[in-house]
């Protein structure tokens, strides 16, 4: 994994938005919005309901509350970290999955590195078999939701044609500061059984996630659209790329949707790894109202892979993995499989309400 991109693409950042480039000084206010899978974040409490006695912690012999306990500290580390180099602050709005219900969340948010931005959850319990949602975070001083919806995917096994219940796809739609933006958090079905066998369903959850878009293009043009989530394919794959028509160039038409993760694909760039091959499941897309130059509303600005040297394994056969809660031999004291993904937004503000956001450590 090719960490010096990284580096270098967040120093670029922040000289390109804070130095003069235009024989005039601007100032930009800045906001990250990213998504995190984290890696089967489930209680230690057996729900009758689901199969959530398979789940890693619960299938631990001792220390389940002090696993779980870590657990939380651990992801609450990750998020308190991803954008702060360049923002000085968590993410502003976070979406996630492979959580079990909304009590992890409200532990997770209540971690003292992340108490103190008093997060609000939005969170559906879905008909997922395993008992996996998807949910999203949010600054309350920044982000205020106005509506908010789970929606099915209703897919079917190809040999018994039985309904496989599966994640539902979270639509938020809310005011980012002044600014209407709609979110789209997805956990598409895996790639259980192969590739090939199970694209059927990922692509059934894309055109799900279309409709979702067309839907509130419908109503306005030029709404602001944000499609992010751990998708189990590549940028490259039909269901991103046929379906979504999802495109790597800005210049994509009123409703096209623009996806910045083509490009770190091509550079080999992942987010997950297995067999030694990496793979970007987790991505983050907008449409093309959020692609303007006039920067006087949010608009996006960078992507990124948050994959900092603390969230990936050191040595041994997972060398340079991201560095997981879980593995053969219980509790890891890791983070997830997935690293996490996030964009910059940015807008044009006056010097006089410029926020802090010198270069400076930590408090």
């Amino acid at each position: 994994m090719p960490m010096n991109y990284l580096k270098l693409g967040l120093l670029t950042l922040f000289i390109s938005v804070f130095v003069n480039t235009n024989a005039q000084e601007k100032k930009f206010k800045i906001h990250t919005v990213a998504f995190y899978n984290l890696e089967n974040l489930f209680d230690t409490i057996n729900d009758p309901t689901k199969f959530d006695e398979y789940s890693p912690i619960m299938e631990l012999k001792t220390d389940k509350s002090a696993v779980y306990k870590q657990k939380i500290s651990n992801m609450a580390r990750v998020i308190a970290d991803i954008g702060y180099d360049v923002t000085k602050n968590t993410p502003s709005i976070i979406g996630v999955c492979e959580v079990e219900n909304k009590e992890v969340l409200e532990d997770l948010v209540n971690d003292s590195l992340l108490v103190h931005k008093d997060y609000g959850i939005i969170h559906y319990n879905s008909t997922d078999s395993r008992g996996i949602d998807v949910a999203l975070l949010y600054q309350k001083k920044v982000f205020t939701p106005i509506n908010t919806s789970a929606h099915e995917l209703k897919i079917y096994d190809d040999q018994s044609r039985k309904r496989v219940y599966t994640r539902d796809q979270l639509l938020v739609s809310g005011k980012l500061e002044d600014d209407v933006i709609h979110i789209i958090i997805n956990h598409w079905p895996s790639r259980r059984g192969g590739e090939a066998k199970s694209r059927p369903k990922r692509v059934a959850a894309a055109k799900l996630s279309k409709s979702l878009v067309d839907s509130l293009q419908v109503i306005d043009p030029y709404a602001k659209v944000f499609i992010m989530g751990d998708l189990n394919d590549n940028p490259n794959n039909a269901s991103v790329k046929k379906i979504l028509k999802a495109k790597k160039s800005k210049n994509v038409g009123l409703k096209g949707i623009y996806n910045p993760f083509i490009n770190f694909y091509k550079n080999g760039i992942g987010t997950t790894a297995y067999r030694d091959a990496w793979s970007l499941f987790d991505q983050i897309m907008v449409t093309k109202p959020l692609l303007e130059k006039d920067y006087a509303s949010f608009q996006f600005y960078k992507a990124g892979v948050f994959n900092k040297n603390y969230i990936i394994t050191k040595s041994g056969t997972y060398k340079g993995y991201p560095l997981r809660s879980f593995g053969y031999d219980g509790f890891n004291n890791g983070f997830s499989d997935h690293f996490p993904v996030y964009v910059y937004l940015i807008k044009e503000v006056a010097p006089s309400v410029l926020p802090d956001i010198s270069p400076k450590g930590r408090d």
